[in-house]
């Protein structure tokens, strides 16, 4: 009885441990959506929660600020890059996985190797090649310079590695291509890592700041991290509305960390089919 009754006190205390971090986490993220709703001039009033809940913020925001374009700035950009970072890297990742050619796993360590090369290192060249290519203020220059995911590639083929060749095999006899056999085969027994790299891809390119602002400099092209630190230096005053645009900002990365979740922890966490 002792026992079962420290049991159940130490599982207590790790729930309200657990609650107290949630809150404390989570009160940053709370305040600034609280704070997005109240009205001009009581970001700091006592009162937690606003009188009056109001929208008039983001639609200012959106529609005086131009944070509505700079919205679809971003979801051009990292949906695009996106796109093609996941697609890229899964076709690397099913030949250093499955295929046997000259002195593959020694290009494959000197791609890791390119990984303790600090990013900021390839932004001057970057940019001379942007410049060269007369790219500037262009969707291209801010899409294109990181479609070479080697991370991706790496996720892709560690997690590949563990999907039996036998199917592969299999596939082969029955006269499937090498199209058929990655679009039928590795594709969908590999949907949980796909979704993950997919996700942080996008994260990475919705909260890159440095390179879109290197590389466009008129504001119609600004994506929603520029567009809220030049409204921030603009607008110091103003926090209602530097909340809803916060808000507006992390608002895709929210829905899709929502609904991938599943894909997410499987893919972070599992392998692929076990032989």
């Amino acid at each position: 009885m002792t026992v079962q009754r420290t049991s159940i006190w130490k599982t207590i205390a790790l729930y309200v441990g657990l609650t107290a971090a949630a809150v404390v986490v989570l009160f940053p993220f709370f305040w600034m959506v609280v704070t997005a709703f109240k009205e001009p001039g009581q970001a700091f009033s006592t009162t937690l929660f606003p009188s009056g809940p109001t929208l008039s913020n983001f639609k200012r925001v959106l529609g005086d600020f131009g944070f509505g374009r700079y919205f679809v700035n971003s979801v051009i950009v990292a949906t695009t890059a996106a796109a093609f970072a996941t697609l890229f890297a899964s076709l690397a990742g099913y030949v250093f996985a499955k295929k046997r050619f000259f002195m593959r796993d020694r290009l494959f360590g000197l791609l890791l190797l390119s990984l303790m090369i600090p990013g900021m290192m390839y932004v001057v060249p970057q940019f001379a090649i942007i410049a060269k290519l007369g790219w500037m203020n262009t969707y291209k220059a801010m899409i294109i310079p990181h479609l070479a995911n080697v991370f991706g590639l790496f996720l892709m083929r560690q997690y590949m590695l563990t999907i039996p060749s036998e199917l592969i095999e299999a596939a082969e006899m029955d006269g499937a291509s090498e199209r058929q056999v990655f679009t039928t085969i590795m594709v969908p027994l590999s949907i949980p890592i796909i979704a993950t790299l997919f996700l942080l891809t996008f994260q990475f390119h919705w909260n890159n700041f440095l390179w879109q602002l290197i590389v466009t400099n008129v504001e119609r092209l600004y994506t929603v991290p520029v567009g809220l630190a030049m409204f921030k230096s603009a607008h110091e005053e103003l926090y209602t509305l530097k909340m809803a645009g916060s808000c507006i900002s992390i608002l895709p990365i929210a829905v899709l960390f929502f609904f991938a979740q599943r894909y997410f922890i499987e893919g972070m966490t599992s392998g692929a089919v076990k032989e």
